[in-house]
């Protein structure tokens, strides 16, 4: 039996939220607050034998955050289990309880937890006339935390992240419309207090890795103690009855050692003096505290590891973070285990970011090996070398929107084809862009290296701090990795940035043309026919798709590159590309001429002659706060960054204001003029319009202002 959905509705920042797993290893991927701690409590809630009291004690802050009012709210968390068990027991367990078929077997369940007013509130809710916006108020107004009840269900039909589904099951705030029956059949039959599903099945759950040496000191979570605790509980007191006795032997061969009996009698003595005998304790001992009933002694003991091949062992806190965490995971894993063995009719292990300090070799390792029989594992992680090795089928996204959290399935709605090439394309760096909040797909070395810095040097901003992702194809077959994003699959803006290779020679043939001419306008003429090819393709791939865009260099990133106006900056590392005196004075010429042809030929010359990532290394030194961005690697920024947001535009601005203000050429008091009008552009005083014109009219000749002018 395994988890094949988790429903969550109006739970912390999930509004509605649907999440699908399968059997075996799960991975939950996202951004920091994204949801993926939430997620898990979620699932402990209903599973969690140790968490369970706590889902008897929801409350306002458990509601999602974007609910302007909580009051009359349900809260929802729904496990579907798939593949039950044909054993009798089990099958008599789910169907008195979860099942949610009417036949003689029961192959997929239900098992829901339910916040909700208790039926005297859903009655007066019931009894609202439509449209009574002033008596939900009033009503509202009354209602408090102990007019809720906790409940939980199975046998339930409803799909209930269907806002429809919702407002018939709780009311429609919006149009006060509420159902007058109290306990409709479609959240399921309630479960007896008496059953749970967390005392029947082996649930662990291993927290993030932040502080293992606190939690070892800690005896309420030392896992070594838990699993000495579980042992103690089996051992045959006549077996443990020889240790007892040396324990006690121990103890009194330390108590009457002569030092430590002549420093008893000292302490009695000098407390008798400087209290008197009425206020001196009447009996005192020194004594080891070793004690020799087994649960205690165990207690007592501490885990000792060597790390290096010296033989020195020492204490948890002694090892490295990483270290440290790998032990403390291992015993978890280890508990699992023991657990595991208990007749339990399904078992799952779930770990939140196992990677915490941990090699990435062993990040690797330690996901390949955790696959239990008869297991199913949910793993959250931040690590691009875990979902690196993760099978895409079984991963999960989360992302944020506005305070929304969304859930999605990379591989849904894909066939096994589509799915493989996904699969062998994710490695470690290509991975992050299932964490991104967008990404940009390039077809060669020169669009990697160069976009971040012209990004950097222009805006101020790294891609990273945008949240964006640049994504090295090394091809043109954009579609296999670009197909993830879709309304079915990773809804995130990914923007396509490749070439058009018209030709910038003249392609007419001339029978005075040499070989070497004829095969040049041959290459040409053969790559502006494949450019328009991709084109049309890519142009047709993304129709429809919200989430996709496609931006083309009219030829190459090079030779649009000085097209935009950069020739003076591919000039200047002319020394780092030829050494004769001569070819550096022609290339010069080249390159200022103003002639596609001469310019366009002499740069991809250049990239030829040290090769395109080096030659895109070396134009990297060259890119300043003033070069000039060609417009289709804007128009795919934007596309896939967007909207742009009131703090990263002031971001920009203020940037672009300190470039001003090294040049030396602006006086300081525009400079104080430009900083106050971004601080209340910042502060929402006045709008994106405004701010654009003064920048404008201040500093006409800032790069900035050709670019603000597309938004």
């Amino acid at each position: 039996m395994h988890i094949s959905k988790l429903q969550m509705v109006n739970y912390r920042n999930f509004a509605a939220a649907t999440v699908k797993f399968e059997k075996g290893v799960n991975t939950i991927i996202g951004e920091n607050g994204s949801g993926k701690t939430n997620l898990f409590r979620a699932i402990r809630l209903l599973l969690d034998e140790n968490l369970l009291r706590m889902a008897y004690r929801l409350d306002e802050r458990d509601f999602h955050r974007g609910i302007a009012e909580w009051r009359g709210h349900w809260i929802i968390i729904s496990l579907e289990f798939t593949d039950v068990s044909q054993d009798e027991t089990i099958q008599s367990l789910f169907l008195h309880a979860t099942g949610n078929i009417a036949a003689a077997t029961v192959d997929r369940a239900t098992y829901n937890l339910i916040f909700r007013p208790k039926a005297a509130v859903r009655q007066k809710l019931g009894e609202l006339a439509v449209g009574d916006h002033a008596g939900l108020a009033a009503l509202r107004a009354e209602v408090s935390l102990s007019d809720y009840e906790t409940i939980f269900t199975g046998k339930s039909s409803a799909d209930f992240c269907d806002p429809d589904v919702y407002r018939s099951l709780v009311g429609d705030f919006d149009t006060v419309t509420f159902p007058e029956e109290l306990t409709p059949p479609e959240i399921g039959g309630v479960v007896p207090g008496m059953f749970s599903i967390a005392r029947e099945v082996g649930f662990t759950f291993v927290q993030a890795l932040r502080d293992v040496v606190a939690e070892f000191q800690n005896n309420r979570t030392n896992p070594l103690l838990t699993l000495l605790k579980g042992k103690s509980g089996e051992i045959d007191p006549a077996a443990f009855a020889p240790i007892s006795d040396l324990v006690s032997n121990l103890n009194d061969a330390i108590e009457g050692l002569d030092d430590v009996g002549a420093i008893r009698a000292d302490i009695r003595e000098t407390i008798t003096d400087a209290a008197g005998e009425t206020y001196s304790p009447k009996y005192l001992s020194i004594r080891s505290d070793l004690s020799d009933e087994a649960d205690r002694l165990f207690q007592s003991l501490k885990l000792f590891v060597g790390e290096s091949e010296a033989g020195y062992e020492g204490a948890i806190h002694e090892l490295s973070l990483g270290g440290a965490n790998l032990i403390y995971l291992t015993l978890k894993l280890l508990e699992f285990k023991y657990q595991k063995v208990k007749q339990t009719f399904a078992n799952f292990l779930v770990v939140e970011e196992p990677e915490a300090h941990i090699h990435t070799h062993i990040q690797k390792t330690l996901f390949d090996r955790l696959n239990y029989d008869d297991t199913q594992i949910i793993y959250s992680t931040h690590s691009t070398h875990i979902s690196e090795v993760s099978n895409v089928e079984n991963i999960n996204i989360l992302g944020r929107n506005g305070g929304v959290c969304e859930v999605f399935q990379p591989a849904a709605g894909l066939d096994p084809g589509q799915i493989g090439n996904i699969q062998r394309y994710l490695d470690a760096v290509r991975s992050n862009l299932l964490f991104a909040k967008s990404v940009l797909l390039v077809e060669g070395d020169a669009e990697e290296i160069l976009v971040p810095i012209l990004i950097r040097q222009v805006f101020g901003l790294s891609l990273d701090e945008l949240g964006t992702s640049l994504i090295n194809i090394r091809s043109t077959g954009f579609e296999n990795v670009a197909v993830l994003f879709h309304d079915m699959r990773i809804r995130k803006n990914c923007a396509i940035i490749t070439d058009l290779d018209q030709a910038f020679i003249d392609l007419t043939p001339d029978p005075l043309d040499s070989d070497a001419e004829i095969k040049a306008k041959s290459r040409a003429l053969g790559s502006q026919t494949s450019g328009a090819a991709r084109s049309a393709r890519l142009n047709a791939f993304c129709h429809d798709n919200a989430w996709l865009s496609a931006h083309f260099a009219q030829h190459t990133f090079e030779v649009d590159f000085i097209l935009a106006g950069n020739n003076a900056a591919v000039a200047s590392i002319l020394n780092d590309v030829y050494v004769d005196a001569g070819t550096i004075a022609q290339a010069k010429a080249d390159l200022e001429s103003g002639d596609i042809a001469r310019y366009g030929t002499r740069v991809l010359t250049m990239a030829k002659q040290v090769g395109k990532g080096w030659f895109a290394i070396i134009l990297g030194k060259a890119i300043t706060p003033d070069v000039h961005l060609p417009n289709y690697l804007l128009s795919a920024l934007f596309s896939a960054h967007r909207p742009i947001s009131v703090e990263t535009m002031a971001s920009i601005l203020e940037y672009r204001l300190k470039v001003q203000v090294a040049s030396g050429l602006v006086l300081q008091s525009q400079v104080d003029v430009m900083r106050d009008t971004i601080a209340r552009f910042r502060d929402r005083e006045i709008d994106f319009a405004a701010v654009r014109a003064e920048m404008l009219a201040a500093f006409p000749g800032d790069r900035i202002n050709s670019i603000i002018a597309m938004l």
